[in-house]
């Protein structure tokens, strides 16, 4: 298996290079690693690295030491997400195993004390979760004026699905978001609450109406 740094080589360093005074793959991996153990602001993943510093350097070459916070910030400040994000899930789906029958979860969260310069509003994403391997296979950032039934076609739209079941709450009962599922050769179980107009009522009629058989 392909070394988890191996596959963040190929991203556009957005730094200049009299400033790149730590190498990208250094940055990178050392918050992916503080993440995994629970990191959370900039100043515990250079707390982590601080830490961690002797177990790193047996993967990394460090050659100017641990990265400080605000090296952190800037430099995914200005990585481009979107080419991230797909190294982020190429090494995803070559660690994880999804197969025929797992289950995976589609739900939304927002991220506390994440507020981006002027907007009133705390980033808000959508992520996929393998309940057989207990990881995120993947996330998308929900747009500021838009919602979830838009962000969760995108979030499908890079996700290897086929024979697995995928779950979602009742935001997700859409058509298109069906549609895009069965595209994928999997199957969904979706929540119906009285977001549909009558189609809570008509299932309930249908469903009272049914004989319960073994």
């Amino acid at each position: 298996m392909q070394a988890p740094i191996s596959y963040f080589t190929e991203l556009t360093d957005p730094r200049v290079d009299r400033s790149k005074y730590h190498l990208m793959e250094d940055i990178i991996f050392i918050t992916i690693a503080a993440v995994i153990c629970g990191a959370e602001t900039w100043n515990d993943i250079e707390n982590y690295g601080k830490s961690k510093e002797f177990w790193l350097r047996q993967y990394l070459q460090l050659p100017n030491g641990i990265p400080s916070h605000d090296t952190f910030n800037r430099f995914f400040s200005a990585l481009d997400p979107d080419e991230f994000e797909q190294a982020f899930l190429s090494w995803i789906k070559a660690i994880s195993n999804l197969t025929e029958g797992d289950v995976v979860s589609i739900d939304g969260k927002t991220i506390c004390g994440s507020r981006e310069g002027d907007s009133k509003r705390a980033v808000h994403i959508v992520s996929a979760w393998s309940k057989a391997n207990q990881l995120s296979l993947g996330q998308v950032k929900v747009d500021e004026k838009s919602n979830e039934i838009t962000a969760i076609p995108k979030l499908l739209n890079v996700l290897a699905l086929k024979g697995c079941l995928v779950t979602i709450d009742a935001m997700g009962c859409q058509r298109d978001i069906a549609s895009s599922i069965i595209e994928k050769e999997a199957d969904y179980l979706l929540a119906l609450k009285g977001n549909q107009g009558c189609l809570e009522e008509d299932a309930e009629k249908v469903t009272s109406s049914t004989p319960f058989t073994r």
